[in-house]
């Protein structure tokens, strides 16, 4: 196995154990289970984007092969397809092999809402909602007007003091990381940001190709923030970091009244996990390798 891959195993490794590492109870409650009829994904033709919340394990081995289009998965002699019948096929053998840990990772049952790389490589390789590259940078551009670190509050003013510490070193970063004017409000309206700011970030965007676009996206949906999304992406904060920033008006409020038992807890894990996950989709989709045939390892 290629160093590059070993590290990405490594890597989604550590991602994975975030959310494990504090097991939510069994009372917690569970995603919906799938309509009547209903299959996962791949396993049948064109269908609806909603797999199943559960299914019981059908393969055993999990390994991947290079084919014309890139890498694929394969589930013992199976080749994994997407929701729309496709082969679902990845540009790199670093994702491929975070993918099939993803699936070899299952256990008794497959747990279709943990396995967020294939969700991720899903709707790169599906595009349903049919947008081009120019549509994704709009609208991760637009979480700008609404972004997270720019909303100030000036009550109570122990929060606005927290909001300003943690904040602005991110802000500040940013602005002179791309060299651009954010700033931050107290309106209700948000801040103004300048046009040549979004224009930077247009063009900066668009540096990316579209599969990490999407994992950009889904970056930014988690934390609400383009700020925090890149930042975290650039490597300037961790994971941890850029959560905590996210939820700071939330943690600020548990310190003060308490924590809801296992809720709160839940929701950061989960959190972790899912902004990990679109942290490593951006950077493994870009990755190359010339292996010809790989079986997973331990």
């Amino acid at each position: 196995m290629s160093s590059v891959a070993m590290s990405s195993v490594a890597m989604w490794r550590g991602c994975r154990r975030l959310w494990w590492a504090r097991s939510p109870p069994t009372r917690l409650p569970r995603p919906p289970p799938a309509a009547a009829g209903s299959c996962p994904v791949g396993l049948c033709g064109r269908r609806a984007y909603a797999p199943p919340a559960e299914r019981k394990r059908f393969y055993q081995n999990v390994s991947i092969s290079q084919g014309e289009g890139g890498f694929e998965i394969n589930l013992d002699h199976r080749k994994l397809k997407t929701p729309q019948a496709k082969l679902f096929t990845v540009p790199s053998e670093a994702l491929a092999i975070a993918v099939a840990t993803e699936w070899d990772s299952q256990k008794d049952t497959i747990k279709f809402y943990t396995m967020h790389l294939t969700t991720l490589c899903n709707t790169a390789l599906d595009n349903p909602t049919q947008r081009n590259k120019t549509q994704l940078i709009g609208a991760a551009v637009k979480f700008l007007e609404t972004d997270t670190v720019c909303y100030r509050v000036e009550e109570p003013p122990a929060l606005a003091e927290l909001q300003k510490n943690e904040w602005d070193p991110v802000v500040t970063w940013a602005e002179k990381r791309y060299n651009v004017t954010i700033g931050s409000s107290t309106s209700i309206l948000g801040p103004n940001i300048p046009a040549s700011t979004k224009e930077t970030f247009v063009s900066h965007l668009a540096s990316y190709n579209m599969w990490a676009l999407q994992g950009i996206e889904f970056v930014i949906t988690q934390l609400k923030s383009l700020i925090l999304s890149m930042s975290l992406i650039d490597r300037h904060i961790t994971v941890e970091k850029a959560v905590l920033l996210s939820r700071l008006e939330e943690e600020y409020q548990i310190r003060r009244w308490g924590n809801v038992e296992w809720a709160h807890d839940y929701d950061l894990c989960e959190l972790r996990a899912r902004t990990a996950a679109g942290t490593l989709f951006v950077h493994l989709c870009s990755e190359s390798s010339t292996v010809k045939h790989k079986l997973l390892q331990d």
